[in-house]
């Protein structure tokens, strides 16, 4: 079973690009989107002040509605596609995810599981830290993702 908590977050500012993927797509997705927002962070100065993340914006389908970003230490100026946000402020359902993204759903039916057992609503958008990533992580196995679902 997944360690599962309930945390309280400060909203978090974010350098970020938003964009909708075909599920297929995620992976270069992210690659192109983290060096995109680490080049033009670079050029204000701005150091990231976490992992990267992606935010998911309602359930998947054919198309992903995604965001991938940074947290940073304040509002940053938009540079081409790449655009200040945040991630939301509140009570949050977290769990670390250990392992390649081919058995995330695992932990995500865990959190689901622990979402009716605990009677909590959860909101449309959630997010994923990449804590240690399975392209760079010399082990998949290694991997890992934490998973941060706002609730009500």
């Amino acid at each position: 079973m997944t360690d599962i908590k309930i945390t309280e977050r400060p909203e978090q500012a974010t350098a970020a690009i938003r964009g909708q993927v075909p599920m297929a797509g995620l992976a270069d997705f992210f690659a192109h989107a983290f060096s995109d927002i680490m080049a033009a962070l670079q050029k204000q100065g701005v150091q990231p002040v976490g992992p990267p993340f992606g935010k998911y914006y309602g359930q998947p389908g054919a198309l992903v509605n995604v965001e991938a970003g940074f947290p940073v230490p304040g509002i940053i100026d938009p540079a081409g596609n790449v655009v200040p946000g945040h991630l939301p402020a509140g009570r949050v359902v977290e769990a670390t995810h250990v392992g390649s993204f081919d058995t995330l759903a695992n932990t995500y039916a865990d959190v689901e599981s622990f979402f009716t057992d605990h009677k909590l609503k959860p909101r449309e958008v959630m997010w994923e830290n990449y804590l240690a990533d399975p392209e760079t992580e010399q082990s998949p196995e290694n991997a890992r993702t934490q998973i941060c679902w706002p609730v009500d």
